[in-house]
């Protein structure tokens, strides 16, 4: 299980202990929640990349947290900002966004109100 959900209890990630959701090539994450606040950490590897990810947006508000590494943060309208670790960004609910990887890897951690629900209901790789 690469996520764990919150009851009528606490709960504690480990992150040595919770296999990863390799969600993608060079991705891969580990979650945890309530029944409204999501927590994501994603490693991203294979960096630097000469080119952003496509842009994407959803109806959830986005906080992330850049704990190790080096990217490249683009939101439409905003001018791109190169963050590296400490740094944090926050995205409005529907606002296109996306990172470049300018480091060899990078660990982000996300906040997600609501929680993703898609991330929990995809497919395990």
């Amino acid at each position: 299980m690469s996520y764990l959900s919150v009851g009528e209890s606490s709960a504690v990630l480990r992150y040595g202990e919770t296999p990863p959701d390799r969600f993608r090539e060079g991705w891969q994450r580990r979650i945890v929640h309530t029944n409204t606040l999501m927590m994501v950490v994603i490693d991203v590897e294979d960096g630097p990349w000469s080119e952003p990810d496509p842009l994407h947006s959803h109806p959830h508000e986005q906080i992330a947290y850049v704990a190790d590494g080096e990217v490249l943060f683009i939101c439409e309208d905003a001018e791109p900002q190169r963050l590296q670790a400490g740094d944090v960004y926050a995205i409005p609910p529907n606002k296109r966004h996306t990172i470049q990887l300018l480091s060899k890897r990078a660990r982000l951690v996300d906040t997600f109100h609501p929680i993703r629900e898609d991330f929990i209901t995809s497919p395990k790789q």
